[in-house]
């Protein structure tokens, strides 16, 4: 197939269900819409999203690998997606739209070059794969949810333009102190000592010297959290707290998937979770000379999968964004609001401080989740339990 080679997934799936018509709310990345009145508005946000697909055809990762993703890169695909969401917030704002042939802000032409399948993009399939190698993942390997969020955590370092904190939350617990330090690297003295603060993401200016208005005080925060909601199926104690992350305002989405593939998540509507589907292999698109980029294959213009939410495998990784304090500030009340509530089991801890049974990385002088890898991703992405490698 010249324009795209679908997996059994898309096959079996050939002709894309319409939404449903119900009275029943509809939850993308923060938004609540109206089925019966909002369909086209629903349509408009989701194919606003950044959808990432197996490519082919692109150059040779590591000088000599493979040209294509396809049957390995799912995952690889879906942390693109969740993370080129974060870029859309930082630099566009969540409330921005994609129309099909209208000149585009140099923004996102920005961030559509940070994931072009070529070696020298921030996010690039050449760039994941490669950092992979040293969690331990040889190229041409699967990812779980973990390893994935790791491996951005670690490349939006030389990310100097959109100069993000990725954190990733480890042992099912987000500890606030932790998050506000990398966030506001000033209260560490960063202006007294400038040596080490670039260490934080990738910055060598201390945060003082930053020019940007809001990251002078907070460098916007990309909170990954890997989950393990159930053994070989989801605990349905956890879909109602599942369900709730897909409300909150700073909501990235999930991914995670079902066996044999991994998905983007990115709202539901009753028991269905609504989905973006990496499992299309297009051809990889070079960038014109005049910088610009041919997007529409970046976006999905078909109705958006949906799946129920108890065929969810319970390997995740939720992520949210919190452009300011005031925004941290503000999802941390939400989930301590709802950790009150009565139905549904908490997903992660939120404290204050460090708990005296976790050990900080930072305190055990590691490069952060390196020399971990093995141990990390044999908790949260045990062999037995990972996603089949599609076969075409």
């Amino acid at each position: 197939m010249d324009a795209a080679t679908l997996t059994y997934d898309t096959l079996r799936f050939g002709e894309f269900e319409d939404f449903p018509e119900t009275s029943e709310p509809v939850w993308i990345l923060g938004k609540e819409y109206n089925a019966l009145t909002e369909k086209d508005d629903i349509l408009s946000d989701v194919t606003s999203r950044l959808w990432l697909t197996y490519r082919k055809n692109f150059p040779p990762i590591g000088g000599t690998g493979p040209t294509s993703d396809t049957g390995w890169g799912c995952m690889l695909r879906c942390g693109q997606m969740i993370l080129g969401e974060a870029l859309v917030c930082r630099h566009l704002g969540r409330d921005w739209r994609w129309v099909r042939g209208k000149k585009q802000r140099e923004e996102y032409i920005s961030i559509l070059n940070a994931f072009i399948d070529k070696k020298d993009s921030y996010y690039s399939i050449h760039q994941i794969a490669q950092m992979g190698v040293g969690e331990g993942k040889p190229i041409g390997q699967w990812y779980g949810p973990n390893t994935v969020a790791q491996v951005l955590k670690k490349l939006a370092v030389f990310d100097t333009w959109s100069r993000l904190v990725v954190h990733v939350a480890m042992d099912n617990t987000v500890v606030i102190e932790e998050i506000k330090r990398l966030c506001m690297p000033w209260l560490d003295g960063a202006c007294a000592d400038t040596e080490g603060v670039g260490e934080l993401n990738g910055c060598l200016e201390g945060a003082c010297a930053l020019a940007e208005e809001e990251t002078a005080l907070w460098k916007p925060l990309v909170l990954l959290i890997p989950l393990r909601l159930g053994l070989s199926d989801i605990n349905e104690a956890y879909i109602e707290t599942l369900k709730q992350c897909f409300m909150l305002p700073q909501s990235l989405g999930v991914i995670g998937g079902k066996p044999n593939s991994a998905h983007y998540f990115i709202g539901y509507v009753g028991e269905e979770l609504i989905y973006l589907d990496p499992h299309t292999t297009q051809p990889a698109v070079e960038p014109c000379e005049d910088g610009q980029v041919q997007d529409e294959t970046y976006h999905c213009q078909h109705p958006p999968c949906r799946m129920h939410i108890c065929e969810l495998d319970p390997s995740i990784a939720a992520g949210f964004f919190c452009r300011t304090e005031d925004e941290f500030d503000d999802w941390c009340m939400r989930i301590r609001r709802w950790s009150c509530k009565k139905g549904g089991l908490p997903m992660f801890e939120l404290v204050d401080s460090q708990p005296s049974h976790m050990v900080s990385v930072d305190a055990l002088n590691l490069t952060p989740d390196f020399s971990d890898s093995d141990r990390l991703e044999r908790f949260f992405d045990s062999e037995d339990e990972e996603f089949e490698i599609l076969s075409l």
